[in-house]
């Protein structure tokens, strides 16, 4: 028992060290943590004051850029994925059967109407030709024959010398070689048909795919592989959708006669492609989308929409004359609605509330609210509030981008080389 009272006066002399040892670490720590904060102050103030703070102070104006309110014509623009689709789309098959022969195209050519394009070997059909023409040749002399013999009957019967039933034979023989002649002219006809068959012409304008089938093949009418694909493509349409809730704003004007301008712009919605109008629109709305497809036409003279391409379309619903426009980068939103920061004098903002329209992403229609003329703040709105003072900047690249960044071209007074003090 002596031992264990012996140690317990150091074990708690050992527990009151460290206790002052851990609170002594603690007030280093908090002397540590503020000693930034308490000796910038001193040194800022030494340097000249608060200076031209940048967004990282707490006090002094706040550096803004401002744009200022215009106004002017603003295009009201419907927006939709469209699909390009070439006017007309043939897939050239021959048309009688055979050995091809000869390709008469390049592909990718321009083509026109009645171009020839290939040939499929003629040799059986001009065979073909040459027989249903000897058969024409051969009952045609027939016919003669058979016409001669009728006027001698004809003579006999008025002298009494033949029977009445020899005439009525010989006229019926007459007619039917009468008949037998038309068909075979109809068999040199079809013969003459085919024979042009072997002859693949385009039957459309446009420009041609890739060829399908090689020389030396083998092709019929019914083949599912066509030859070649020639795709109209001046002009060319772009099929779109759009809401039935926007068909009002389109439906009208295109109803009166009122031509619609219709934009493509490219997958990155970045580069217009093409400028047409709208030519048509479905009967009916789909059901299971709410949707209303429209189809627009385009010159496309420079052929830059392909088929198959997907595209942006923009269509121009109406033009607003003279609107109030403000940049939307200065449009802001709260609990209180639509807002902006305005400039109230040189140096200070208020808060305006706002009734906007509609915008093309760059620009909003502002209905209410503002005046041709008035500016705006464009940036530096994070630390403002109504009525704070503001510092207008006319630069980009004077805004300070970081908090702790003071605006650029300008330096604290004091501030010299590096080590200066």
């Amino acid at each position: 028992m002596s031992p264990t009272l012996s140690n317990s006066p150091n074990s708690r002399s050992l527990r009151n060290w460290l206790a002052i040892a851990v609170a002594l670490l603690a007030l280093v720590l908090l002397i540590w943590w503020f000693w930034p904060e308490s000796a910038a102050k001193p040194q800022q103030q030494g340097r000249g004051g608060a200076g031209r703070p940048g967004f990282g102070a707490f006090a002094g104006p706040v550096p803004v850029r401002v744009a200022t309110i215009t106004q002017g014509d603003f295009p009201v623009y419907l927006k939709a994925l469209g699909t390009v689709t070439a006017l007309n789309t043939v897939n050239v098959r021959g048309r009688v059967d055979g050995e091809l022969v000869k390709l008469q195209f390049e592909e990718g050519q321009q083509v026109k109407a009645g171009d020839l394009l290939a040939v499929i070997d003629p040799r059986p059909f001009q065979v073909a030709l040459q027989q249903a023409e000897g058969t024409l040749a051969q009952n045609r002399a027939q016919l003669k024959n058979a016409e001669i013999d009728l006027a001698r009957y004809r003579g006999l019967y008025a002298e009494d010398s033949i029977a009445k039933q020899t005439l009525d034979t010989q006229e019926a023989l007459v007619n039917q070689y009468r008949g037998t002649l038309k068909t075979d002219e109809a068999a040199v006809a079809e013969a003459k048909l085919n024979l042009g068959f072997t002859q693949v012409r385009a039957p459309i304008a446009g420009r041609l795919g890739l060829r399908q089938v090689d020389v030396g093949n083998l092709v019929s009418s019914g083949d599912t592989t066509p030859l070649v694909v020639i795709t109209q493509t001046q002009p060319i349409s772009v099929a779109f959708t759009l809401p039935e809730g926007q068909l009002p704003a389109v439906v009208g004007p295109f109803r009166a006669g009122q031509p619609l301008v219709v934009e493509a712009w490219d997958r990155d919605d970045k580069r217009l492609q093409a400028q047409g109008v709208l030519q048509s629109l479905d009967n009916q709305i789909d059901t299971a989308t709410g949707t209303l497809k429209l189809k627009a036409r385009f010159a496309n003279d420079d052929e830059s929409l392909f088929p198959n391409q997907f595209v942006n379309v923009r269509l121009r619903a109406e033009l607003l004359p003279q609107a109030v426009l403000i940049p939307s980068a200065a449009v802001q939103f709260g609990s209180q609605g639509t807002f902006a920061y305005v400039m109230d004098g040189e140096k200070k903002v208020k808060v305006r509330k706002l009734e906007t329209g509609p915008d093309d992403g760059e620009r909003t229609v502002v209905k209410s609210g503002l005046k041709p003329g008035e500016r705006v703040v464009l940036e530096g709105t994070d630390r403002l509030r109504d009525g704070s003072e503001v510092e207008v900047v006319h630069d980009a690249d004077e805004v300070p981008v970081q908090p702790t960044e003071q605006l650029q071209g300008t330096k604290p007074e004091g501030q010299g080389a590096k080590g200066g003090v």
